[in-house]
C-alpha cells in the first residue's frame, strides 16, 4: 500500500512562572494525565506526546523551531491550562509551518463550589487563558483550528480526531507526485491547470511521462509474476466469462495484471503516490489500464483519467485524511429524474475505485467502445451507502477553487445487467435542483473525489490551511 510514515503531535500547553513551582508542577501533573488518557482512548489516530510546560518566549519558540524540523511531527495541540500571557506566543506562532489546533477545555469539568478558594481560580484559568491566547493566534491571522468542550467527552476527542487526519493530509500533501501518462484529453477545459502554482500553494509535484515509458516497465514483468497476481485475483474476486472463452478472457485479465505489477514498480521507483491516464495516449499497450488502476486505487494511490492531475493529487489526498477507506476517485455521468427519486449515477469508462465497493467485486471483461484498444478487463460492483462529501478542484487563471458538496450515497436497488462497470448512486444537497445548478455555477468539474468518511469540516480546514478558495453546496 502507498502508506504515510508514522506520525505523531505535540501537545504543548501554555502557563507562566507567575504561580509558583508548586502550581507549575500540578498544571504539568495534568497535563501528563490527559495526554495518557487521550492516548488511551482509541479514539484519536496519532499519538499525543506532551512537550515542557510552554512558561516563557524562549521556550515557546524552541518548541515550535523543533516541530517544523521533525518530519514526524504533523502538527501541535495546545491547552491554556492558566493565563500564559499572548505576547510570549508571538514569535514561536509565527515561526510554526505546521497545523495547530487550540483546545479549549480545562482540567476539570466542573467547578468545585464547595472548597473554590483563589489558589484554585489562579490554577485554572483556560476561560482567562483561551481568550488571550485566541486573540494572538487571530492578530497573527493563523489558520488554526479550534475545538472547545470537556477533554474527556468522546464529540471533544472525535474532533481532535477528525483534526489530525486533516493536520497528517497537510503535511503529506507537500509529499505528493504525479505521474502523468500522456497528457490531458484533448478538447476537455477543466482538467487543465497551472502546475506551478499547485506546487507553490500545496506542494504537488507532477510530472510527465510518455506512454512509452511504461510500457518498457510492462515489457520487463515475467510470466510467473503475472500468474501470481491471476492466481490472488481469483482469490479475491468472482470471475465473470460472460460470452469469452475462458482463454480469451483470462488472456485479457492477465494483460491487466500485468499493468498493475508494471505500474506499481514505475511509481514506487520515483516515489510517485498518484497518477493518470489517458485513452487517448495507448501507443504500445494492449489495453486502457482499468483494473489494474483500481486495484492500485485500493491500494492508496491517488488516481484520475484523462490526464486530470488536479484530481488524481486530490484523491490521494483524500486518502491520506481518509485512511484510504470508502475514498476515491468519481465522474458524474447520468441523472435518474423521476419524481422523487432523483440522483446522480457515477461511474467511469473502468477505473472506479473499489474501497467504495458494497458488494464482492466481480472481474469482467467487456469492449471498451473509446481508444481502439482490446477489451479490458475491470471490476464491476455497487457503491455503498452513507452520508460524504464530494470534491473537486477548478483551476479559475487567477486561483484555485474547491467545490464542496455534501451528498447521500444509497445502493442501487434495481439491476443493470448490461452496465460493464461499476456504479455509485448518491442524491446531493440541498435538493437535487439546487445542488446540481449551484455545482454548476460554481464551475464544479465533473472529475471529483467522494468520500464517505470525511466532513464538510475537514475539507474546509485543509482549504484554510493552504489559502484555497473553496464553496460549500449543502
Amino acid at each position: 500500500m502507498s502508506t504515510v510514515s508514522a506520525k505523531q503531535f505535540w501537545f504543548v500547553v501554555g502557563s507562566q512562572h507567575l504561580y509558583g513551582e508548586e502550581a507549575l508542577g500540578e498544571v504539568k501533573a495534568h497535563a501528563q494525565e490527559m495526554t495518557d488518557a487521550l492516548n488511551n482512548s482509541g479514539v484519536l489516530p496519532y499519538p499525543l506526546v506532551l512537550q515542557d510546560l510552554a512558561v516563557s518566549a524562549d521556550k515557546i519558540t524552541s518548541i515550535m523551531k523543533e516541530v517544523n524540523y521533525r518530519d514526524e511531527v504533523a502538527g501541535v495541540i495546545t491547552w491554556m491550562h492558566t493565563f500564559s500571557p499572548a505576547k510570549m506566543w508571538i514569535r514561536g506562532t509565527k515561526l510554526l509551518q505546521k497545523p495547530l489546533l487550540h483546545l479549549a477545555t480545562q482540567y476539570n469539568e466542573s467547578i468545585p463550589w464547595a472548597t473554590l478558594d483563589m489558589d484554585f481560580m489562579n490554577l485554572n484559568q483556560a476561560a482567562h487563558g483561551d481568550r488571550e491566547y485566541g486573540f494572538i493566534n487571530a492578530r497573527l491571522k493563523k489558520q488554526n483550528k479550534v475545538v472547545v468542550g470537556y477533554w474527556e467527552r468522546a464529540e471533544v476527542q472525535k474532533q481532535i480526531a477528525e483534526w489530525m487526519d486533516v493536520a497528517v493530509a497537510y503535511n503529506e500533501s507537500f509529499n505528493i507526485k504525479v505521474a502523468r501518462f500522456g497528457d490531458n484529453m484533448r478538447n476537455v477545459g477543466v482538467t487543465e491547470g497551472d502546475k506551478v502554482e499547485a506546487q507553490i500553494q500545496f506542494g504537488w509535484t507532477v510530472d510527465y511521462f510518455g506512454i512509452g515509458d511504461l510500457v518498457a516497465y510492462v515489457n520487463e514483468v515475467k510470466e510467473e509474476e503475472i500468474d501470481a497476481l491471476f492466481a490472488e485475483y481469483a482469490e479475491q474476486y468472482d470471475f465473470d466469462y460472460g460470452s469469452y472463452s475462458k482463454e480469451a478472457w483470462e488472456a485479457s485479465v492477465k494483460v491487466q495484471a500485468s499493468y498493475e505489477i508494471a505500474l506499481k514498480r514505475f511509481l514506487d521507483a520515483g516515489n510517485y503516490n498518484a497518477f493518470t491516464s489517458n485513452f487517448e495516449d495507448l501507443h504500445g499497450m494492449k489495453q486502457l489500464p482499468g483494473l489494474a488502476v483500481q486495484r492500485l486505487m485500493a491500494q492508496g494511490y491517488g488516481f484520475a483519467g484523462e490526464g486530470d492531475w488536479k484530481t488524481a493529487a486530490l484523491d490521494r489526498l483524500m486518502k491520506v485524511m481518509s485512511h484510504n477507506l470508502n475514498t476515491g476517485f468519481m465522474e458524474d455521468y447520468t441523472y435518474e429524474m423521476a419524481a422523487g427519486q432523483e440522483a446522480i449515477l457515477q461511474s467511469h469508462m473502468l477505473e472506479v475505485d473499489p474501497s467504495l465497493a458494497s458488494n464482492k467485486p466481480k472481474v469482467l471483461v467487456s469492449p471498451l467502445g473509446i481508444g481502439d484498444r482490446e477489451d479490458p478487463a475491470r471490476l464491476v460492483f455497487d457503491g455503498k451507502a452513507g452520508e460524504g462529501v464530494v470534491v473537486s478542484m477548478a483551476d479559475f487563471g487567477t486561483h484555485y477553487k474547491l467545490l464542496i458538496n455534501e451528498v447521500t450515497a444509497f445502493e442501487p436497488t434495481v439491476p443493470a445487467p448490461n452496465l460493464p462497470v461499476a456504479r455509485v448512486l448518491w442524491q446531493v444537497k440541498p435538493n437535487f435542483q439546487d445542488g446540481i445548478k449551484a455545482w454548476i455555477e460554481n464551475g464544479g468539474g465533473h472529475h471529483t473525489v467522494v468520500s464517505l468518511n470525511l466532513t464538510t469540516d475537514q475539507i474546509v480546514t485543509y482549504a484554510k490551511l493552504v489559502g484555497l478558495d473553496y464553496v460549500i453546496i449543502k
